[in-house]
C-alpha cells in the first residue's frame, strides 16, 4: 500500500507543472549526497533531468516521466529517506522511516491555481483553458528563463572543448568535466565584464602566466577573437615543456594564429614591454606576486589573478594580539591566505587600480576559489600607512609589497 502511495504521488507531480524534486537524507553515509529532478525540454518534448551529486561532481541524465518515477522510487528504496517535491500548483514531502514506513504530505497552492484560472478566463468548473495556459507559460519559461545561460552553450560543440575532453563531438558536456565547463564560463563572464577596457580597433596584447593545460587560455582566445572579433594576441607561459608543446600543437590545429605558447618563468620573462591584460591562474605562492608586479610595470589595463598556495605570509606572521587565534594551525593558514590576497589588492589599489576580490567557483569544489580583478583607473589610493600598520602588527613583508612599495 505504501509503495503504491509513493508511486501515486510521484506520478501526480512528474508533469509539466513540476518545478523540482530533491532527494536527500542519506540512508547510509557514502559519496552519493543528494539528487534532483527538474523538467527540461529535449527536442521539443518534456523530459526530466536527473542531477546526481556524488562527492564533488554532478552527473546528469534525461529521463521520461515513467523512467523518472522508477528512478525516484529506486532512490527512496536504497539511498535516501526524504523527498521534497515542488510544483506550480502544490508542494509535497515524502519521508521513509528506517523500517520502510512511507509518510506522504501534499499541500495545494490554491492562490496559484486561482490566478491561473483567472488569467485563462475559466471558472473552477472548467480547467481546459487553465491547463493550456499553464503548459504554454511553462514551456516558454522553461526554454527562455530556467535554463542557465552560459557564454559557451551546452549542445554547441567548440573545437578546443571537444579536443580537451570537456565536450563530446555533438556538444554534450562530459559528466566528469561539468565543473570545468562551469569554471570556463565563469571565467569568461569576468572577461565579458572588462570588454569596455579593450580597444576593438587595435590589437590587445594578453599574457597568461602559468597557463598549464590552457583550458582557460583557449577559452579566452575563442571568446575574444572568434566570437567577439577582437584583434588579440595571447601568449601562454608555463614551465612544463610537454604541456607547452601539446598546447602549441592544438593552437596550430585549430588555426589560432594569434595564440602562442612559450616555455618560461614568470619572474624572468622579458618577452615584451607592453601588455594590455595579464592573467595568472593558480600560480603558486610568490609566483603570483611576480606576475602582478610584471602587470603593474607593464601598465596593464586589466589583471585577472587566481592566487594559490599562499605560504609566505603564513611562515612569517606572528602577533601577540592574535596569538590565541594563530595557535590553531588551520585557522592561521586560512587567515594568512586571506591576509595575503587582501594585501595584494591594497597594493594594487595603491598602484592606481580599482580592485575587486570575487568568488571564482563554488567553495565545495576548491578552497582556492578567489579571483582578484584589477582594472587600471589612474588614481592611486593613499593607503601606504594603513598597509604598513597591518604589516607591522603581523610581522610580515609580502613579496608584492616589497617589489612595488617598499622604500629603497
Amino acid at each position: 500500500m505504501e509503495k503504491r502511495e509513493l508511486h501515486s504521488v510521484l506520478t501526480d507531480f512528474l508533469n509539466e507543472r513540476l518545478i523540482q524534486v530533491t532527494a536527500s537524507g542519506q540512508a547510509e553515509k557514502n559519496d552519493f549526497l543528494k539528487a534532483k529532478i527538474r523538467p527540461v525540454l529535449a527536442k521539443g518534448a518534456l523530459h526530466f533531468q536527473a542531477e546526481e551529486f556524488i562527492g564533488k561532481q554532478a552527473f546528469h541524465k534525461n529521463l521520461t516521466a515513467e523512467e523518472a518515477v522508477d528512478y525516484l522510487e529506486g532512490l527512496m528504496g536504497t539511498s535516501f529517506r526524504q523527498l521534497q517535491l515542488e510544483a506550480q500548483d502544490k508542494s509535497g514531502t515524502v519521508l521513509v522511516s528506517k523500517k520502510g514506513k512511507v509518510t506522504v504530505k501534499v499541500k495545494k497552492k490554491a492562490a496559484v491555481a486561482n490566478v491561473a484560472a483567472s488569467a485563462s478566463g475559466q471558472d473552477s468548473g472548467s480547467t481546459g483553458g487553465s491547463d493550456a495556459a499553464l503548459k504554454a507559460a511553462w514551456a516558454g519559461g522553461l526554454s527562455h528563463n530556467r535554463k542557465k545561460r552560459y557564454i559557451l552553450e551546452e549542445g554547441i560543440p567548440v573545437p578546443f572543448l571537444v579536443e580537451l575532453g570537456v565536450q563530446t563531438k555533438d556538444g554534450a558536456i562530459v559528466h566528469a568535466k561539468y565543473d570545468k565547463f562551469r569554471q570556463i564560463n565563469r571565467f569568461l563572464e569576468f572577461i565579458e565584464d572588462v570588454l569596455p577596457k579593450l580597444d576593438k580597433n587595435q590589437e590587445t596584447r594578453i599574457i597568461d602566466f602559468g597557463c598549464g593545460k590552457s583550458y582557460l587560455t583557449f577559452a579566452m582566445y575563442y571568446y575574444l577573437k572568434v566570437l567577439k572579433g577582437y584583434p588579440v594576441r595571447i601568449t601562454g607561459l608555463d614551465l612544463k615543456t610537454d604541456v607547452i608543446e601539446h598546447c602549441s600543437r592544438l593552437a596550430k590545429k585549430f588555426g589560432y594564429d594569434s595564440l602562442e605558447f612559450l616555455h618560461g618563468d614568470i619572474a624572468s620573462y622579458e618577452g615584451t614591454d607592453e601588455v594590455d591584460m595579464v592573467v595568472t591562474l593558480h600560480a603558486c605562492d610568490t609566483a603570483t606576486d611576480y606576475a602582478l608586479e610584471k602587470a603593474v610595470r607593464w601598465n596593464a589595463k586589466v589583471i585577472l589573478s587566481v592566487p594559490c598556495c599562499q605560504h609566505e605570509v603564513n611562515k612569517q606572521m606572528k602577533s601577540e594580539l592574535f596569538a590565541p587565534v594563530f595557535h590553531y594551525g588551520i585557522i592561521k593558514e586560512r587567515m594568512a591566505a586571506l591576509y595575503t590576497d587582501a594585501l595584494r589588492a591594497e597594493v594594487l589599489e595603491a598602484m592606481g587600480y580599482r580592485v575587486q576580490i570575487l568568488e571564482f567557483i563554488d567553495m565545495e569544489h576548491t578552497p582556492k576559489n578567489l579571483l582578484i580583478r584589477a582594472v587600471k583607473q589612474g588614481k592611486r589610493k593613499e593607503n601606504r600607512e594603513a598597509i604598513e600598520a597591518i604589516l607591522k602588527e603581523i610581522h610580515t613583508e609580502p613579496t608584492l609589497y616589497r617589489l612595488l612599495m617598499e622604500e629603497k
